[in-house]
């Protein structure tokens, strides 16, 4: 049997498949406009773009090659250590931000260098609202900064990724604030090595938000300077309370190898 359609019916059912192509479209559009927007801060092939800062080292001093790039993945490695050593490493990206989402995939590997301390065993972090990497002190443990904790299991014990720690300085929790060095976060734990995907939302000196494989476990706001866990003594004293609106992004190094891949970042309007 035949329909036959009215001249009136036919130029509806044509405006409606017009305007559903028109959203598909839109929405496709808004897709890939939304993914260029993301930056890639590691290009897979060298450290272009990043800086060692390394214990006892000057700026750009790569020691013992401990920061590598190998099959596409940026390493941290201690194949040419003898001994750790309290080598405290952080690699620096070249530019500042303020407001943005960072993502990465990271993962633990191996077994810990000799002479690491037994908290940094499977510890790594990413540190957001850091100090400008060319005013360290040679002898610096950590920049001043806000530090997103990665932690791997140690196979049997629960231990949270995606924490917060709080090298020089000190952040509103609930409400509160809170100068404890360490605020845990609701994530499960991770053993073995697996890779983990971690996101940070940065709002200035607003709002931070974790997400460990896509779920939020931890949130809190109004970073500032304030506290110790910085070996610099009194430098940091005429800038207590000063709030942390933005920084570099860096890397740790902390005696045990870990690996970080797909390292993006995603500028956001203030």
């Amino acid at each position: 049997m035949m329909i036959k359609f009215s001249n009136n019916l036919m130029a509806v059912l044509v405006l409606l498949l017009s305007i559903a192509y028109s959203c598909k479209q839109k929405q496709k559009e808004t897709s890939e406009a939304n993914k260029e927007q993301w930056i890639k801060l590691f290009n897979g092939k060298n450290l272009e773009g990043w800086s060692p800062k390394i214990k006892g080292y000057a700026l750009g001093d790569n020691y013992n090659n401990t920061f590598i790039v190998e099959d596409g993945i940026l390493k941290v490695s201690y194949k040419a250590y003898d001994s750790f050593n309290n080598a405290f490493g952080h690699l620096f990206y070249k530019t500042p931000y303020s407001d943005y989402k960072f993502k990465m995939d990271y993962r633990f590997t191996g077994e810990q260098a000799p002479g690491g301390r037994a908290w940094a065993l499977r510890n790594s972090g990413i540190m957001i609202h850091c100090e400008d990497p060319k005013g360290m002190e040679l002898n610096q443990n950590f920049p001043v900064s806000i530090e997103v904790q990665l932690l791997g299991g140690n196979g049997v014990d629960e231990r949270a990724t995606g924490n917060l720690c709080t090298p020089g300085t000190h952040v509103f929790y609930k409400d509160s604030l809170i100068t404890e060095h360490i605020i845990q976060s609701s994530s499960k734990t991770y053993h073995g090595d697996q890779w983990v995907h971690v996101e940070i939302e940065v709002r200035n000196d607003s709002i931070i938000k974790h997400f460990i494989n896509g779920k939020e476990v931890l949130r809190y706001s109004k970073p500032h300077i304030g506290g110790g866990a910085v070996n610099t003594g009194d430098k940091w004293l005429p800038k207590e309370n000063q709030p942390l609106k933005g920084g570099y992004i860096s890397l740790q190094s902390e005696s045990h190898p870990v690996e970080f891949k797909n390292i993006e970042l995603l500028v956001l309007d203030e």
